[in-house]
């Protein structure tokens, strides 16, 4: 495989999406989350990461995808974008590789698409690549920066 690209894979429902690797500090099983007042609706709610509280985020909100309630083997990815760090619920995570030949800018798909730097074709699908710097709105930050205080 010539230079790898390691994305942390996750799932929502059957759908596949990923993160570049850089981006992740590590996964864990999800906990409860504590509801906080005043946050975007993009936000679950706030955990406690060895003394830090974070942000967690609704990605299914994000992506239009069904609601549904937190399940025991749940997994609570720990990351940051350039601007915070940050906590995505998600069904299952995991490492994946893939090559160059596999990694598609998203620009080539659609050149207007939000939230995504690019699309993988890998032998079982596609998994589609995530920017968390695109993932909150200005608005969204602000309020949230708020929210926090």
């Amino acid at each position: 495989m010539s230079n790898p690209h390691q994305h942390v894979g996750f799932t929502l429902d059957e759908h596949r999406y990923a993160l570049p690797l850089s981006f992740v500090e590590r996964i864990v099983r999800a906990v409860e989350i504590t509801p906080l007042p005043k946050a975007p609706e993009i936000v679950l709610g706030i955990v406690n990461v060895e003394g830090c509280v974070l942000p967690v985020f609704d990605v299914r909100k994000r992506f239009r995808l069904p609601q549904r309630e937190i399940q025991l083997n749940d997994q609570l990815i720990i990351g940051h974008s350039t601007r915070r760090p940050l906590v995505l619920l998600v069904d299952a995570a995991d490492i994946i590789e893939c090559s160059d030949q596999e990694v598609f800018p998203a620009e080539q798909i659609h050149p207007a698409i939000e939230y995504f730097d690019g699309v993988a074709k890998l032998e079982d699908g596609l998994v589609l690549i995530h920017d968390l710097n695109k993932f909150l709105s200005l608005d969204e930050e602000e309020a949230l920066d708020h929210a926090l205080k």
